[in-house]
């Protein structure tokens, strides 16, 4: 069975596990102040979209789209399980996320990940993500990096 990515809840087992995950590492690597991960609760909201990667029928990956009321969105909770990263999981989820938000018409996405992840900066660089200044509630923090990706017209 292929690597599959649909919209799904994030109230499910391996989404959870997934989320205990991301937030394990995260919680190694910054403190509790740089930490800005969304719960489960937040997750579930009317402007996330929620997309979950399965390879094998097996959660292997995650990540929500959180509509703002600007025309753009922020990307959180992508994460893929460590025992499935290098096959194009996280490139395939950024792909997924990238349509929908064209189709709702969005300008751009937005994202704020952490300086100690530079698998993750590396990703988002590749896929056309560019530095920008703090955005929305974010304040200035020496441990974030603040990015964006302007989105074509439908």
């Amino acid at each position: 069975m292929p690597l599959t990515i649909t919209i799904e809840s994030p109230r499910q087992d391996g989404v959870m596990r997934l989320l205990d995950m991301s937030s394990a590492y995260a919680q190694s690597l910054y403190p509790p102040e740089s930490n800005h991960l969304l719960d489960l609760e937040s997750l579930e909201r009317p402007e996330v979209t929620f997309w979950v990667a399965r390879l094998n029928g097996d959660i292997v990956g995650c990540c929500a789209l959180v509509e703002a009321d600007d025309g753009t969105a922020e990307i959180k909770r992508m994460f893929v399980d460590p025992l499935a990263r290098g096959r194009k999981v996280a490139q395939m989820l950024m792909e997924a996320l990238e349509e929908t938000a064209t189709e709702k018409n969005l300008t751009a996405l937005r994202l704020e990940t952490g300086v100690l992840q530079p698998d993750a900066i590396g990703l988002y660089r590749k896929v056309g993500y560019t530095e920008i200044e703090p955005f929305g509630s974010y304040e200035e923090d020496p441990l974030s990096l603040f990015m964006e990706k302007a989105l074509p017209k439908s």
